[in-house]
């Protein structure tokens, strides 16, 4: 697996290593041991996340100040923009965003690690997007940060008006939200 820093340096890309031929593909997606060495921690997953949504739906910017998690994402079917921000007050990089396009045809990875808030638009027609925890969704610790807050000013890559749910589109701006120590 190659695994490639972003502008925030403990939010990686992780590309597998993908054996293909006339009759399709595989690869690893995840494996303990080559991951902790990978990224140079150890990280227990603890449940893992499947949701299929539409283009233009977005989710996020969600995080837990309690129960934190971290989270390693994919795409395998269709296409998003996937979006961490890092929410910790005590990071050089407070305040600032990454992007990356995951797509089925990619197949890279992103691992997120606690202390972010985590969001993702869909570019194609439909996506099928997976992740993994490192502690459970506690729904009574969730918050969200608005998608469009305009201190964020973050580049969605999509024009037109998201589709969102009645929470995420309550979210607190990020000047007013609760953020990590």
């Amino acid at each position: 697996m190659k695994v490639t820093p972003t502008k925030i340096a403990d939010v990686l890309i992780i590309e597998p290593k993908v054996f293909g031929d006339e009759r399709g593909f595989f690869y690893e997606s995840f494996n303990q041991k080559d991951f902790a060495e990978a990224i140079g921690i150890s990280a227990d997953f603890v449940q893992d996340n499947h949701s299929k949504s539409g283009k233009g739906v977005l989710r996020g910017l969600h995080y837990q100040i309690k129960k934190p998690q971290g989270k390693l994402v994919r795409v395998v079917s269709g296409e998003v923009l996937d979006i961490a921000v890092d929410i910790r007050k005590s990071s050089a990089t407070f305040g600032q965003w990454v992007s990356l396009c995951l797509s089925a045809e990619n197949k890279k990875q992103l691992w997120i690690p606690p202390g972010f808030a985590h969001g993702f638009i869909v570019l194609s027609d439909s996506a099928e997007f997976l992740y993994k925890t490192t502690d459970y969704y506690a729904p009574e610790y969730e918050s969200c940060i608005l998608w469009d807050d305009e201190d964020l000013a973050i580049d969605w890559q999509y024009s037109g008006e998201p589709l969102l749910s009645r929470k995420d589109a309550q979210g607190l701006n990020f000047k007013e939200a609760e953020v990590f120590d």
